[in-house]
């Protein structure tokens, strides 16, 4: 497994912008499939964006797709997420996740497929 740290989050104001980050350690970092996942109260578990090892695929929830562009640098071991014109339904908590994948090209939307989860990070949007 791999060690997950985010940072980022915070309180904004409706059609602002915010960027996550995630720092990984303890293991190669190039060999996992990354996402970004969020919950609210009372709501399930959301991937939000996902990509591939090596950055070259990337998929993203309806509810994110236009807003929101995920990316990873593995050179620095992190994976972001720019987060644009914020609506009052993407206050969740952020959770990264690594996901061991064996190609390359792999992208997980699926919880269970990833075995690693940082603590989160709150993100709040008020309207």
């Amino acid at each position: 497994q791999v060690q997950l740290v985010e940072s980022g989050g915070g309180l904004v104001q409706a059609g602002g912008s915010l960027r996550l980050s995630c720092a990984a350690s303890g293991r190669t970092f190039s060999g996992y499939a990354m996402g970004w996942f969020r919950q609210a109260p009372g709501k399930e578990r959301e991937c939000v964006a996902a990509i591939s090892r090596n950055g070259g695929r990337t998929s993203y929830a309806d509810t994110v797709k236009g807003r929101f562009t995920i990316s990873r640098d593995n050179a620095k071991n992190t994976v972001n997420l720019q987060m644009n014109s914020l609506k009052p339904e993407d206050t969740a908590d952020y959770s990264c996740a690594a996901s061991p994948a064996p190609n390359v090209y792999f992208v997980y939307s699926n919880a269970p497929s990833y075995d690693s989860w940082g603590q989160g990070t709150q993100v709040t949007v008020s309207s």
